[in-house]
């Protein structure tokens, strides 16, 4: 029998999150686990941009028949420029394909890999997104981590990092957040893009750039910058992209993968072999929403505006880390002046998942048990009282 005899599996830790809070009947509790932008008023926005998008489609668009593995090929092009920049001059030997959501384009690269090489080793960084190890392990390849986060400074660890990274072998896969780091907001330098470089291009080793907050640090360009260098100095890299953030595009499932190899022939080629493993895994992805982001993109005025909402998007982000960094410096007997340097929606602290627990039994704060803040649920309102709360928490913890 097949489903005979299955033991009871762990509920899901982000869905288990959500369901808390739901129950959760205090007026004041707060929201920082899911990573889902929300605005001063708690609410997770549909952009204007976007609704506009929507009806010129709803008014315009002639046919629902099926497009192709590759997906939407202007919103393909759009992306492919959005990442690279329209005159970088790696962009004639870069190929791009849609898939459902970043995470799609995750699975696709991992499967990608495994076709073409078989089991690769695929370096995480520690900590990252929960599911990088998963994507990667359930495809077949081995894992390991590099050390990513000074807990000390709460900025990168990047002499540590690099140690870690030094046995790097030729075929090897070192994923990189490309800005916002999830989960602690900590970015690398120019100056450390490039080092990494000089040792990825030593070693043979590929990087495999995950970019999942594009305009969420410091502007489209600027949180693109590191990307854009590894293009200019590595022969092949494959990036892995989404447009749930930055367009708030979540339930859409709207992301692209792209590869950039030594010359545009053999960028054609590894597409033609990209293609068969979506074919195989689920065909064709999606339209709606990477019609809604090629209409956006494709049109000055919508994408003004989406870039107005944008910039506000990341401005309030900024504004509530240097609140929550301000409240905290005042309870926690630390300097945490790391949350306002850091980018982007995520703050890592060492929090047991006991303190975890605490917060959001006596204090009705929400949070992922691994000590990862989402600041995007916090407003003018509220992030004095967790900045104050988390805070004498850390302090006692440390005193204790």
């Amino acid at each position: 029998m097949l489903f005979e005899g299955l033991t009871t599996p762990s509920p899901d830790p982000i869905l288990g999150m959500a369901a808390r809070f739901n129950a959760d009947p205090a007026p004041d509790k707060v929201d920082m686990g899911i990573g889902v932008y929300m605005d001063d008023h708690g609410r997770a926005p549909v952009l204007e941009s976007v609704k506009q998008a929507e009806a010129k489609l709803l008014k315009d668009q002639s046919s629902k028949a099926y497009l192709s593995s590759a997906g939407h090929e202007t919103y393909n092009h759009h992306i492919r420029a959005l990442l690279l920049g329209t005159d970088h001059p790696a962009i004639d030997r870069a190929r791009t394909i849609q898939t459902p959501g970043g995470t799609g384009a995750l699975r696709v690269a991992a499967d990608f890999l495994q076709a073409l090489k078989g089991a690769c080793r695929v370096w995480i960084p520690d900590p990252t997104w929960a599911n990088h190890r998963g994507l990667f392990a359930g495809a077949g390849h081995s894992v390991s981590t590099y050390r990513y986060l000074d807990a000390e400074t709460g900025g990168v660890a990047f002499e540590a990092m690099m140690a870690d990274l030094a046995p790097l072998g030729p075929g090897d896969v070192v994923i990189l957040h490309g800005c916002c780091q999830n989960p602690t907001g900590a970015d690398l330098t120019p100056a450390q893009w490039a080092e990494v470089g000089e040792l990825l291009r030593a070693r043979g080793a590929v990087p495999l750039i995950d970019i999942a907050y594009q305009g969420f640090g410091q502007g489209l360009d600027e949180d693109a910058a590191g990307l854009r260098l590894l293009a200019d100095t590595q022969p092949e890299m494959l990036i892995a992209s989404s447009c749930s953030k930055n367009f708030a595009l979540y339930r859409e499932r709207v992301g692209a993968l792209t590869l950039v190899s030594q010359s545009a022939e053999s960028a054609d080629k590894a597409l033609g072999h990209l293609l068969p493993v979506v074919r195989a895994n689920y065909s064709m992805p999606p339209d709606h929403g990477a019609a809604v982001v090629a209409q956006i993109l494709g049109d000055p005025d919508l994408r003004a505006l989406w870039i107005a909402e944008l910039t506000q998007m990341r401005e309030r982000l900024i504004g509530v880390r240097a609140a929550l960094a301000g409240a905290m410096n005042q309870t926690g007997g630390r300097d945490y002046g790391f949350i306002a340097r850091n980018r982007g929606m995520f703050v890592q602290l060492d929090l047991s998942p006991a303190q975890v627990d605490y917060l959001r039994e006596h204090e009705h704060i929400h949070l992922s048990r691994s000590g990862r803040m989402n600041v995007a649920g916090l407003n003018r309102g509220n992030v004095a009282r967790v900045g104050a709360a988390v805070g004498r928490l850390l302090r006692g913890a440390a005193h204790g």
